[in-house]
């Protein structure tokens, strides 16, 4: 049910006489601020009184002559200079809602424009723990696929990961030079990981060691810039002084980024050197990094030693990575990574040279793009290919193996840039028939508003924050207070599995819950609170209504299953409280469209959270299981199931689960 695009429907209906633009004119309908006001208002007649040269009253008055809302609306006002206030029927919202308890779908009609969406997420490299950085991309791809599926498009999902980069030149490096063979043959999987541990802190080390006498030159540089625009502020004229202040914090902002980027300098150093056994390492090391680039460039020209290694690494680095998946209940239909394109990269690059659209540039070969100041590389110097080459390679794969209409890459928006050259290229390359859409996000924060890492200087590790959420909610809802409420109270099974439910479901809404072009603060303690917005108070909105029909001895099935006998008398939309949730019920497919237009799960975050607020409102105010008569006692727990199977839906599509007790 789509109330809004239905009421504009109406509107352009009667417009057809006023105006050759009815629609344009209808799509000025919009959702009330003021229930006072009614549940929607258009104001169309102001621009349509200009454009006939009307007084807009006059206009609203001859618009609602023509208007044919009366099956659902109650007869419509004109407010105002001339607009016009809707209110719908409370006995049309009943029996729309009433139909929709009866319906699998919620009420939610798959689409008839239905598209092939191709939706690139998560790409961890795989050589590597995941870490926080993979949470964003993991869970809002995840979520787009899940409603645009729901909403009947054909979807495609592809994990492009990085199993083909430096990064796994270092694990090679690093078995060959560090390994413990008793610890790999007994766990395989973290013995790979210190090992790679080993290889990175010495790489970083070195790179510090290089570049920290220049990084503090910087800042005791800006040190002395900010005295003297302290001075100079101090000295300015009233009318400059406001200026030179600004002056001053921008400078004093640009300092202390300096001096953090010293103190992680010298956080790597002292990583090292405090460190007997990678001092050590590192004195025998001292050009690994050079060492890992040519193990690098060994395996990308097929070297047999070090192509056998990497078979045989692979499959314990993916399995560390699909363990991690199958925790947050995410499946891909394709795992293609970077190795998959290798072969096809020199076609990729003799194809832009035919075309005329790339050349020789101090020995690189370069895309030269209109519009942008630096050019697109292709391949190195030394013959070494870049993302952008296998970007493009994997397009033109995907375009003509899946044939897409649309290609969502979901990746953090420092990679903006990358994007846009990219489908520049593309475009040029005459491979960009599908729709490419770059559905970037922020980043996750610690509470000083920095990006959010372990206390080793590293990006917090998922598995570790996983965990982390899981105690969590372990203590927060599965405590000995909260497990003794229910009855019979809850075994340490049912705590386990609750805990697990929350702690993972609070992870994923806290990052879905923003918009995901914003930047958020993790917090363990906000995610998994019971009040606000989260995961765990939505998901106790559900518990509590399967809590009300387990005390009325009754169930979703049976309820569901007397909506569709009684098709549309079995709710009643009498008091304020039920009338507002059921109106907010009946916008779960005008939601779930606008996530698709705006890419934004956010949207249906915020819904959900709105529905289980009103759901609280409605228990305060229309008692369920203490309803004055057995009829008004019916349509409660009709409603509150309504309400029930749609946040079990919307949490579903978010990727997050429910439990029956909480």
């Amino acid at each position: 049910m789509q109330i809004q695009a239905l009421l504009r429907k109406r509107l352009a209906d009667a417009l057809e006489t006023f105006s050759a633009e009815a629609a344009e004119f209808a799509s000025m309908v919009r959702p009330t601020q003021d229930p006072k006001f009614g549940d929607f208002q258009a104001n169309c007649a102001m621009p349509l009184g200009k454009q006939l040269g009307k007084p807009p009253r006059e206009v609203a008055a001859e618009i609602v002559a023509k208007l044919d809302v009366e099956d659902l609306c109650e007869p419509p006002s004109i407010a105002g200079p001339g607009f016009i206030n809707l209110r719908l029927r409370e006995d049309w919202i009943a029996a729309i809602a009433s139909q929709t308890l009866s319906d699998d779908r919620c009420g939610v009609q798959p689409t008839a424009d239905r598209k092939r969406f191709l939706l690139d997420y998560s790409s961890p490299n795989v050589a590597k723990p995941m870490h926080v950085g993979h949470i964003r991309s993991t869970v809002i791809g995840d979520s787009l696929t899940r409603i645009l599926r729901f909403l009947g498009h054909e979807t495609i999902t592809d994990n492009h990961l990085g199993d083909w980069g430096t990064q796994f030149g270092m694990v090679i490096y690093g078995y060959r030079n560090f390994l413990n063979a008793d610890a790999f043959q007994r766990e395989p999987v973290p013995e790979l990981l210190r090992i790679y541990q080993i290889v990175n802190a010495l790489i970083d080390y070195r790179k510090a060691l290089g570049s920290v006498g220049e990084a503090k030159r910087r800042a005791e540089a800006m040190e002395a810039d900010i005295k003297e625009a302290r001075a100079a502020a101090e000295a300015a004229a009233p009318a400059e002084a406001k200026k030179a202040h600004k002056a001053v914090a921008a400078l004093e902002r640009r300092s202390r980024a300096a001096a953090e980027e010293v103190e992680a300098l010298q956080t790597k150093i002292r990583a090292v050197e405090d460190d007997p056994e990678l001092r050590t390492l590192a004195e025998q090391h001292p050009q690994i990094a050079v060492a890992v680039l040519e193990e690098t460039a060994k395996l990308h020209a097929g070297d047999e030693e070090n192509l056998r290694l990497w078979k045989q690494l692979l499959p314990y680095c993916m399995d560390e990575i699909n363990r991690v998946y199958e925790r947050l209940d995410i499946r891909f239909d394709h795992t293609l990574g970077e190795s998959f394109y290798h072969a096809m990269l020199p076609g990729v690059v003799e194809q832009l040279r035919a075309r005329g659209l790339a050349a020789e540039s101090e020995g690189a070969v370069c895309v030269f793009l209109e519009g942008f100041d630096a050019p697109m590389i292709v391949q190195k110097q030394d013959g070494a290919y870049l993302y952008a080459t296998t970007d493009l390679a994997t397009l033109e794969y995907r375009r003509e193996t899946f044939r897409p209409d649309e290609i969502l890459y979901v990746v953090d928006f420092r990679q903006g840039d990358h994007f846009k050259k990219l489908f520049a290229a593309a475009a040029q390359l005459g491979i960009a028939d599908a729709k490419l859409v770059h559905v970037s996000f922020g980043t996750v924060l610690d509470q000083a508003g920095r990006p959010l890492k372990t206390r080793s200087g590293t990006l917090a590790g998922l598995v570790g924050l996983l965990d982390d959420a899981v105690a969590r909610a372990y203590e927060v809802v599965c405590s000995s207070e909260q497990a003794e409420r229910l009855n019979p109270p809850l075994s340490e099974q049912e705590k386990r599995e609750i805990a697990d439910c929350v702690g993972i479901g609070a992870i994923k809404y806290a990052d879905l819950a923003h918009h995901r072009t914003s930047d958020y603060k993790f917090s363990l303690e906000k995610m998994v609170s019971l009040d606000g917005n989260t995961a765990a108070y939505v998901q106790y909105a559900y518990a509590r209504v399967q809590g009300i029909l387990r005390g009325a001895e009754t169930s979703e099935a049976e309820i569901c299953a007397r909506a569709e006998k009684k098709k549309d008398r079995v709710m009643v939309a009498g008091q304020p409280a039920e009338r507002s949730l059921l109106l907010s019920l009946l916008q779960f497919e005008e939601v779930l469209q606008q996530v698709r237009e705006e890419y934004a799960p956010n949207l249906l975050v915020d819904f959900l959270y709105d529905i289980a607020k009103k759901l609280a409102v409605m228990y305060e105010q229309c008692p369920v299981l203490k309803a004055e008569d057995a009829e008004t006692r019916a349509s409660r727990l009709a409603i509150v199931t309504l309400a029930a199977r749609i946040l079990r839906q919307g949490l579903q599509l978010l990727g997050i689960g429910v439990v029956p007790r909480m």
